[in-house]
Order: structure tokens, then sequence, then C-alpha cells
């Protein structure tokens, strides 16, 4: 598994500033290898729930299967929650559509326009979902 390791460097520095406010680490263990693995992602938060989106090509969101625990770097600062990722192509365009509602300026890399409104057209969405996952992480509250 490839992995930028300059962006895993930052984010755990005291420059994480310049790329923290989207892009978070996340730990996880390989399912088969059970080796810890620490990749960075870019996300976004809605309260308590982060979304990741990966496309489907991609390997490393099969380590999360049957709601896994996973540690997040997120500004600095450790969290816990549980990822499950998303595969059903209409929910996945569902959990797209709140992603793209919450920063619609990441529209353009899913190649979804915004109506005069900036919501995301659905129908764009939806194409998007086809090469796509979601990956949902629900924070632990303690």
């Amino acid at each position: 598994m490839r992995v930028n390791p300059i962006m895993k460097w930052i984010l755990s520095s005291p420059m994480h500033g310049l790329v923290s406010k989207n892009t978070m680490l996340i730990t996880l263990k390989g399912r088969k290898s059970k080796e810890l693995y620490n990749i960075p992602v870019n996300y976004v938060r809605d309260g308590d729930v982060f979304f990741v989106t990966s496309y489907r090509h991609r390997k490393w969101w099969r380590n999360l299967a049957n709601s896994t625990p996973v540690t997040l770097l997120v500004q600095r600062q450790g969290l816990s929650g549980i990822g499950e990722v998303i595969t059903d192509k209409k929910d996945v365009a569902d959990n797209l559509m709140i992603y793209l509602k919450n920063v619609p300026k990441q529209a353009k890399y899913f190649r979804v326009s915004l109506d005069s409104d900036g919501k995301p057209n659905f129908s764009d969405v939806t194409r998007a979902a086809q090469e796509r996952v979601v990956v949902r992480i629900q924070l632990k509250t303690s």
C-alpha cells in the first residue's frame, strides 16, 4: 500500500494547520496482515461523523469490513471511531450528497455540477457514485 510519507509527517507535526482542515490520518488494522496502517485521507465532518471517499479500485478501504475500530488524527487530536464502508451505489450517492452539501467546493473533483443554490446535481452525484465508495466513521462517545 503506497502512502504519502510527507503528508503523514505534516499531519503529525506542528505544521499540520497547512492541510488538516480537510486531511486527516486514519489508522486501521489490515484484515489479513494485522499490520497497522496510517493513511492520509481527505474528509468532511458532519458532527460526530466523518465522511471519506475513495475510488472502488483502491484497496485500503477493504480493511474496514464489519464496523472496524479506527483511530483518527484530526488537527493533531486523536479520536476513536467505528468505520464502515458503503459500497451500494444508491447509498454511496446518498452519502456523497451529504458530503458535497457540506463542502460544495469539492464538487469539481467529482465532476458534479451545482445548481444556482449551490446544491449538487443528483444525476452527477449518481454517476460519481459508480466509481467510488464512501467510508463513514462514527466517533465513539465516551
